[in-house]
């Protein structure tokens, strides 16, 4: 196996220890509430696209870049900002990224062109990161015993931000308008950012390796682990596929079959959280050793959520359940994806998480412009065409994974 060692560096104990049970309850909540306030900066605009069509004068397809262009800030960011929490301290890192975000939010707000807005969205998508840095600070933090669920209580606020992310956009845009929507979390950034400051451990820089070499360390991760890559593409697709209805759907809700106002559309948003129920079964698959078999199923779900989306056009319960159906599935992949990276080497999760991310977020971001051009022309039908194959394209590579291992499985035992 190809040594890691060129960024591995002994861990450095936190300014202040932690108390000897664990991380305080406070920290926790501070960190998780912190995920989810930051990875929310993603999805604001997707039930907005239809109110900012209108007030830009654009196109579906030139709104769909608000959503791309994010995206693929946020994959900048993993890329980019991401390693630098081993060159640099990280309390330090996480107060200019958000004051960063802050300012980007602000610009945002108070945009005047489309053009400004879409800067300002790139920016602060890339900037938005910190909630990737956030998780494995926690996981320095806390001791052995302890470190997996308090991780996981971290990313339980990173995903109810995700969900209550479109919401919240929403209502707010609808009692005060979408300016205040970025405006406010602006304000929310800044107050992140002292809270933050004041309540973390310095902690030291990891490694002194040169941030280039930690750079070309990361991208080497999906060269030399083909599981990684194989993972990593797999959450392309069904990200693409997400991406791809959460865009549109705004549209579709927005329009003359279903004449919904921006509040109802962030109402119908919230169905999405069911799918988190599927979390908890899907980390007992992966324990099971069942996350080929599982990732399978995932891919057939999703299609069959397009499926259901195209047949119910008309039908607001359909569409609904298509929602849950793929969101269950997108989520199972996630968790069966990220169970199967992090066993590939266990001094290099943050570089194969990072690299792993990067490449969906990237799949995310061609959704959404692939979405808004294929609503644009062929509408409703058309995406639910685009989001189906995309799964299907999954499970076919997917198919190519189990012939080979069984061919392996063979020889081994021949």
């Amino acid at each position: 196996m190809p040594q890691s060692s060129e960024v591995r560096t002994s861990r450095r104990p936190a300014t202040g220890a932690e108390p000897a049970h664990g991380v305080p309850g406070r920290l926790i909540a501070l960190l998780a509430v912190a995920s989810g306030m930051t990875v929310a900066n993603l999805y604001y605009a997707q039930p907005l696209l239809s109110s900012l069509r209108e007030v830009f004068h654009t196109s579906t397809a030139a709104a769909g870049w608000l959503i791309t262009l994010t995206q693929v800030g946020y994959v900048i960011g993993m890329l980019f900002l991401v390693p630098l929490g081993d060159r640099l301290e990280k309390r330090g890192l996480i107060t200019v990224l958000l004051m960063v975000t802050t300012a980007a939010l602000l610009t945002a707000g108070l945009a005047g062109n489309f053009p400004t807005l879409l800067i300002a969205s790139l920016a602060a998508g890339a900037t938005s990161v910190v909630a990737q840095i956030l998780v494995p600070f926690a996981a320095s933090l806390a001791p052995d015993h302890a470190r997996g669920r308090i991780v996981g209580r971290v990313m339980s606020g990173l995903l109810t931000g995700i969900l209550l992310s479109r919401t919240l956009s929403s209502l707010v845009s609808d009692i005060a308008g979408w300016r205040v929507v970025y405006l406010g979390s602006a304000v929310l950034m800044a107050v992140l950012a002292v809270a933050l400051r004041s309540a973390l451990p310095r902690q030291a820089p990891t490694t002194t390796i040169p941030y280039a070499r930690v750079l070309h360390s990361t991208v080497r991760m999906l060269r030399i682990h083909p599981a990684l890559l194989r993972r990593a593409l797999y959450q392309a697709a069904m990200f693409g596929a997400f991406s791809a209805f959460w865009t549109t759907i705004s549209y579709v809700l927005a329009g003359p079959g279903f004449h919904y106002s921006a509040v109802g559309i962030g109402v119908f948003a919230l169905v999405g959280a069911a799918g988190a129920a599927v979390a908890p079964l899907a980390g007992r698959w992966a324990d099971r050793n069942l996350a080929r078999p599982m990732t399978g199923a995932a891919f057939v779900l999703a299609a069959l959520a397009f499926g259901v989306a195209g047949i119910g056009r008309h039908h607001i319960v359909l569409i609904a359940l298509a929602a849950v159906l793929l969101d269950m599935a997108v989520q199972a992949t996630l968790i069966l994806g990220q169970h199967t990276i992090y066993r590939l080497d266990p001094d290099a999760r943050a570089r194969l998480n990072s690299a792993f991310i990067a490449t969906f977020f990237l799949g995310g971001a061609l959704g959404s412009q692939l979405g808004s051009l294929t609503y644009h022309s062929g509408g409703w039908t058309g995406v639910t065409a685009l989001g189906g194959a995309l799964p299907v394209v999954a499970l076919l590579y997917w198919l190519t994974e189990h012939r080979k291992t069984d061919r392996n499985r063979a020889r081994d035992t021949a």
